[in-house]
Order: C-alpha cells, then structure tokens, then sequence
C-alpha cells in the first residue's frame, strides 16, 4: 500500500488552537451562575454553550484540515461533515446536562469531563470519514493514544473548571480543554496514513476546500462574536456590598464589624452580604445558596466552608444541609422527631431540623424565639 505524502500549515495550526480556546473560553463561560437562573434560561444557555464547544471542536478540526497538504486533490462529504458537527454537539450538550441538572459530585464531573472527550473522539473520526479521493488509515497506536489524551485531558479540563466556578479556575479550564482539542487531532494524525481513493462516496453531495473554508470561516466568526459577548460580564464592575462600601476581592472573607461579609452572586455580579442580614444558608451540590429577607442569592462556598466561616459568628446547623441565623428565627416548631424553624417573613421557607439536632436546637433557640409547638 502506498502510503501519500503529508505535510501541515503552520499558521493554520496555530490558528486551529486559537479557535479551541476562544470556543472554550466562551462555552464555560456562557455555564457560569446558572444556579440562580430560572429553567428555561439555564436550559437555553446550555444550549449555547454546547454549540459553542461542540462547535468548536468541529471548527479546530476543519481548520487544522485545510491545513493538511496532499500531493492529490481531495474533497469532503457535506453530510458527514454536517454529521461530525452535530454529533461533537449533541455529546458536549449531554455532559452540560449532567454538570448542571445533576447533583455535581466529583464522579459526574469525571463522567462529563469523559463524555466531552468521546465527543472530540466521535468528532474527529466521523469528520475523517468524510474525505473523498482518499482515505485515512490509522495505526492502533494513534487511536489508542489520542483516546486517552481525550479522555484524560477533558477530565481535567472540566475538574478544574467545575471543582470550583471561579474566573481563574474557568481560565485554567479553558486551556485544558484547548489542548486536550488540539492533542486529540494532531495525535491522531501522527498516527494516520492517507492512500489515494479514486471512487468517491454518494452519502452526500461533494464539498471542497473552499467551501469548507467559507463553513469554518463564519462558525469561527460566530464563536469569536460569542466571545467578545460573554466576555463583557467579565469587565462589569461588582456591585457595591450592603453597606455600601466597595466590593471586595471575591476570594476575601471580609471580617466587619458584627459579621462577616458572605461572597454572593446577584444576576451574574458579585456582591458581598453581611452575615447578620442572612436568615439561613442551604447546601447546593458544591455551593451553597444564601436567603436573606426577601432574596436567594448564589455563594460559592461549599457548605463545609459556610459551617467553618459561620457557626463562630453564632449560626446553628439544624441539619447536614441547612444553617440558620437564630436571630432571624421567630418560631420553632417540633412534631414527635422533626422539628423545623420558622421565619418571620412570609416568603422564606422553614429550614427542617434533623432528629440529631432536634433537642440542641430547641435547647438554643428557647431563650430567643417566643413560642415551641410540641
């Protein structure tokens, strides 16, 4: 079998990793705060955010494709080029699904890190699949090796990002999952050979390199477009905190006089709220949602670092899940083994207390609340 020569563009293969990381930077910036969001948005910005990815995976792909140099003219088949798309964003959708409406423990994000790197997989074979006039032949060690990079790399990429939903952990997560692209194709084509096909397939129409190159040239307008967009809520200034002062630097616990400042988030925008305007905490996944009189707001802490920061400013903990400000409480309620504490204001929920808890509880909270129902 004889085997074509291949040689690559330099400057294509830069500019395929630089759609990587505009493609990444922009899908898991479109996920942050989506805790705080009602279903349809939250589903809709999911929705973005796989095109983003998945998109942009397909767009690495093609781009480092024009690049590829053969001594013989080759051309794609529209319908499985259009079928490699769709695929690398059906799967990332999938693991976006799971991160967001699933409980985020390590083993989902794992298990979303390693559906993202099967997407780049089914991507980028699928979307080989497609050539016509010649016909890629791969080795067991370039299939083998780019599988596990895939796989691995993307596991890392969204621990990193998904660990904790900060900026810098979203910026680190971005170049993971902008190599872990980028090492995924070029293994892959390290260990792939080209032979010359003179049939070519009739699953679709033909494209050419030119056609591909207008295809590839507005989706990457697109994902820069969305970039420039979502980068925006990167520059907006925070929010003033309650008391009117500056904002402080989000990975600050800021110790004032009567409580702390509790990091939150309001429609995207950090504020800081003092901890003695707070009625309860309750764990969510890694996080921990804050409702103060008349608002939940989103606090990226997870709840073992809300116990540590709060129980010493006088927080109780009624159950693994929920703390509460005593001083908000206006009525503890106990019914054989359960009990819950009541709030004043009419649209907070009443926390529960565990049956572990119960007799603490009521213990603590008799000298400050004015009835207990038994």
């Amino acid at each position: 079998m004889d085997f074509l020569p291949v040689n690559h563009s330099g400057f294509l293969i830069a500019m395929s990793f630089v759609v990587a990381l505009v493609a990444g930077f922009t899908g898991l910036s479109l996920t942050r705060d989506l805790s705080e969001k009602p279903v349809f948005q939250k589903k809709a910005s999911i929705a973005l955010a796989a095109i983003a990815l998945g998109g942009g995976i397909w767009a690495m792909h093609f781009v480092a494709m024009l690049g590829l140099k053969l001594p013989i003219l080759f051309y794609y088949d529209a319908a499985i080029t259009l079928v490699s798309a769709l695929c690398a964003i059906l799967l990332v959708g999938a693991a976006l699904i799971l991160l967001h409406f699933a409980e985020r423990t390590p083993q989902i994000i794992a298990a979303a890190g390693a559906i993202v790197g099967i997407g780049i997989l089914t991507m980028h074979y699928i979307g080989m699949a497609g050539l016509e006039l010649c016909r890629a032949v791969y080795t067991n060690t370039g299939v083998a090796l780019s599988s596990v990079v895939a796989i691995g790399l993307c596991m890392l990429a969204f621990g990193i990002a998904y660990g904790r939903r900060t900026n810098r952990n979203i910026l680190l997560g971005t170049v993971c999952f902008a190599v872990a692209v980028c090492s995924v194709h070029f293994l892959a084509m390290a260990g792939t050979n080209f032979v010359a096909e003179p049939n070519t397939s009739d699953f679709g129409p033909s494209m050419s390199n030119e056609t591909l190159a207008l295809g590839v040239i507005f989706f990457s307008f697109v994902i820069f477009g969305a970039c420039l967009w979502v980068s925006v809520t990167y520059l907006i200034p925070p929010e003033p905190s309650e008391d009117g002062q500056g904002t402080p630097d989000s990975s600050e616990v800021v110790q004032v006089a009567g409580g702390l400042q509790i990091p939150c988030e309001r429609d995207g925008k950090k504020i800081f709220v003092r901890s003695e305007n707070v009625s309860f905490v309750r764990a969510d996944g890694h996080y921990t949602q804050v409702y103060t009189d008349n608002e939940r707001l989103f606090c990226a802490w997870p709840v073992t670092e809300a116990l540590d920061r709060l129980l010493p400013m006088g927080f109780l903990q009624t159950h693994r899940s929920y703390l509460v400000n005593p001083a908000r409480v206006s009525r503890f309620e106990r019914t054989k083994d359960k009990g819950r504490c009541i709030f004043g204001e009419d649209d907070l929920p009443p926390v529960p207390v565990s049956r572990s808890k119960l007799k603490v509880i009521q213990d603590a909270l008799a000298s400050q609340v004015g009835a207990v129902r038994a």
